[in-house]
């Protein structure tokens, strides 16, 4: 699920920058160029590890399918 387009399916590449506490996931269609927000997102991530976590949560969700939001 993301903020701009709603769901979107196929396949997806999941990019997360974690800045000055919080991690802003991104998805995009494989070999797009658009980034598109993951509903959900940014979360509050006090540091690098966690945003690590994070990441790899949204990653698990979006294989998932089902509407994934970014995780809290």
């Amino acid at each position: 699920m993301t903020d701009e387009l709603g769901v979107i399916t196929g396949e997806l590449t999941v990019h997360t920058t974690w800045i000055e506490g919080e991690a802003q996931i991104t998805v995009q269609y494989l070999g797009g160029e658009d980034w598109y927000t993951l509903s959900g997102s940014p979360v509050p991530a006090a540091d690098e590890v966690t945003a690590r976590a994070l990441h790899q949560a949204a990653v698990e969700a979006v294989k998932h399918g089902a509407g994934a939001q970014a995780p809290r």
